[in-house]
């Protein structure tokens, strides 16, 4: 008999309170068991899905699938994929796509899946239900590459996870919502001796993010501030494709000269793709692809970060304004969308050098950042 705290998306009472926010948890759930290559069922209502990662079965398990006598309706089984990866393909679609694997061998799924030069047959597709895109959204939680397998959920699988599609669509959101601080220590650092290190916990899936409160900052006043996602090239191995490290440490140093402020190192390597779809995205990139093309390919956006969690960890810490140093106008008013007042902003520009020159100047070119002088180095 299964556990019946599998399926936690209907769990209330004391039950709940034990484990929190159970549309949180299912979420996080879920997302651990894709990323196992293990099939979810996906509810909305009267509807529902089995869902799997086309990353963690690839070409030859999903044509089984497929063809699989008894398996699904003949035809049922599908692809979903995002616009960005659909274009790449040679389909214009406003959003995300059922694509009909019925004729497609293992090998033109691959392709379909990976191909940067795809030869496959004309894609029979048609646009994504609500619950096929929050399908595609649930995979994308797990940080794999972004491509759903569905196919009908005919009967109540107790041996599945189950999620509520609601709770898929609003996971960042509830997420911001249930941070915490866990614990403050100081940690000296090379540019700034007087430096504290506060960890939250309860932000997306099991990955605990960090503030480092730098001097003694007054909250009634505008607070110096950094967002920095995490980049384990950059900040750790000093890799020249971007200016990341560079970023960190002139941020560190910055603030301890203004007398203090703040630094949250959040974990969205890869502009919030993962560090795997980030090394892809590198391979494509050596194969001629601009950064904002690579991630298309792959089928991302330009930006998949989120800024909920940055606005519940400032308001923890007790800063309601900040002046942000930033290129990037776009994190500006994303910020302000979470209610973090946004007074001002200082431009960070690090070291351009041969291998990150394109790089640098493509986010000013094709992404709006503030790096115009860079730009015009390319012309």
């Amino acid at each position: 008999m299964p556990n019946e705290d599998v399926k936690i998306g209907t769990v209330d009472g004391d039950l709940a309170r034990w484990f929190g926010d159970a549309g949180r948890l299912s979420v996080q759930r879920a997302v651990h068991e894709l990323r196992e290559g293990r099939p979810v069922r996906l509810v909305a209502g009267s509807e529902a899905l089995v869902v799997a990662a086309a990353d963690m079965l690839g070409g030859e398990r999903i044509a089984e699938w497929a063809t699989t006598p008894g398996m699904t309706p003949a035809g049922s089984i599908g692809l979903i994929l995002p616009a960005p990866r659909l274009r790449h393909l040679g389909i214009i679609m406003p959003g995300p796509a059922h694509v009909n694997l019925a004729d497609l061998t293992a090998f033109d799924i691959d392709d379909v899946l990976m191909a940067v030069k795809p030869n496959v047959p004309l894609l029979a597709h048609q646009a994504a239900t609500r619950l096929e895109a929050s399908a595609l959204e649930l995979v994308k939680r797990a940080y794999l590459l972004p491509a759903a397998v569905v196919l009908p959920a005919t009967e109540d699988y107790g041996h599945m996870i189950t999620v509520d599609a609601s709770a898929v669509d609003t996971f960042h959101d509830r997420a911001a919502r249930d941070v915490s601080i866990i614990q403050r220590t100081r940690v000296p650092l090379s540019e700034a001796e007087d430096a504290e290190f506060v960890v939250f916990r309860g932000g997306e899936g099991l990955r605990d993010q960090i503030a480092i409160v730098i001097g003694n900052p007054d909250p009634k006043k505008p607070a110096l501030t950094r967002l920095h996602s995490a980049c384990l090239t950059g900040d750790l191995f000093g890799s020249l494709k971007c200016d990341c490290g560079d970023q960190l440490r002139m941020a560190v140093n910055e603030i301890t000269a203004q007398g203090g402020g703040v630094l949250l190192y959040l974990d969205q390597e890869g502009r919030g793709i993962g560090l795997l779809n980030k090394m892809r995205a590198y391979r494509l990139q050596e194969m001629g692809h601009d950064t904002v093309d690579a991630d298309a390919v792959l089928g991302y956006g330009p930006d998949e970060r989120r800024y909920g969690i940055a606005g519940a960890m400032l308001a923890l810490l007790g800063f309601t304004q900040i002046t942000l140093m930033t290129n990037n106008p776009e994190k500006i008013s994303a910020l302000e969308d979470f209610g973090v007042n946004v007074v001002g902003h200082q431009r960070l520009i690090g070291n351009v050098n041969p291998h990150n020159q394109d790089y640098l100047s493509t986010k000013a070119i094709r992404a709006g950042h503030l790096l115009g002088e860079i730009a015009r180095l390319r012309k």
